[in-house]
């Protein structure tokens, strides 16, 4: 069983009147991708700032590698990368110069560790330029660089498409999972765009009004938004007994109602139809179905409205 290595109990945080977050409990695992989402207001920002330490909670905790209390707090944070809002660099100063600043700041040996961390984010033939004169991608890719620079275990990155074109999405996409594949970094990172996460997440945490509404695995989100068929039946338990025997390889469940919910299905609806008919079942129903993210995040925030 893997441990959790970023999480909060009931963080609360207002500003003012306004509750920014309300009792939100989110659980990351060791070599997890945890995709947050939510529209802006979310409470994202606050949820990563309340990690960071850059707020406190006004009610609730955070738990980071296990650890609580302020000063166990702090020492855990020092193996996490932080990139929150826009990346923190001069603009008059080079790309080196910017990475060496940080990493005398942080009290991190060695020069070689400016060199190693440009090149993995593919800077390095950029040094020289100054910061100003970067791309939106490249200064995303500065940001990432600073928040790797004390080779942490977890990285915090909020919103790090905003402003990529879809080749600069596409090249941080690949980057992120070869941090995580190659040296095993936990990466938690909000964004609005659905369609991204759901190409990068491996967990997902959905977020609305301050309220985290739903933690669910990459895994059990594509089977809820998979492209399924509904079979309903007059006699369920017979028709599962003959379709196992004549379509062992379709995934299916059976569900209350006599409902059997096929996932991805590899044949024509009239063969499903035939089986039936031939040992005397009677359809009463036969819909195809599928959902997009964005059109699950919707289904959930309207079950949040109404709860």
């Amino acid at each position: 069983m893997k441990e959790y290595i970023i999480e909060t109990e009931q963080a609360s945080k207002n500003y003012g009147t306004v509750r920014a977050m309300d009792h939100v409990s989110v659980h990351v695992k060791r070599g997890e991708i945890y995709g947050l989402i939510g529209d802006n207001g979310a409470g994202k920002t606050t949820l990563l700032k309340a990690l960071a330490g850059h707020i406190r909670l006004d009610g609730g905790e955070v738990r980071l590698f296990g650890k609580t209390g302020e000063k166990a707090l702090e020492r855990c944070r020092r193996l996490i990368g932080v990139m929150i809002e826009e990346p923190g660099y001069f603009p008059e100063l080079s790309v080196e110069k910017n990475m060496e600043y940080y990493r005398i700041m942080k009290g991190i040996p060695g020069k070689e560790r400016t060199e190693q961390t440009l090149r993995t984010v593919g800077l390095w033939e950029k040094r020289k330029n100054r910061c100003r004169e970067l791309s939106m991608g490249m200064k995303q890719r500065l940001g990432l660089a600073i928040a790797l620079i004390g080779e942490p275990q977890a990285l915090l990155l909020d919103e790090p498409v905003n402003g990529l074109d879809p080749s600069g999405i596409l090249e941080l996409r690949e980057l992120l999972h070869r941090l995580n594949r190659e040296k095993n970094i936990t990466i938690l990172l909000s964004s609005h765009i659905l369609s991204e996460l759901q190409q990068t997440a491996t967990v997902f945490g959905f977020l609305h009004r301050g309220k985290l509404i739903e933690e669910i695995s990459a895994e059990a989100l594509h089977e809820k938004c998979a492209d399924y068929l509904e079979i309903t039946v007059s006699d369920a338990a017979k028709y599962a007994a003959l379709f196992d025997r004549s379509f062992p390889d379709e995934n299916y469940k059976i569900f209350p109602g006599h409902v059997l919910r096929l996932w991805n299905p590899g044949r024509k609806t009239e063969e499903y139809s035939r089986l039936a008919a031939e040992h005397g079942i009677l359809i009463t129903g036969l819909e195809r179905h599928s959902h997009t993210l964005e059109e699950y995040y919707m289904n959930l925030k309207g079950g949040a409205r109404h709860a």
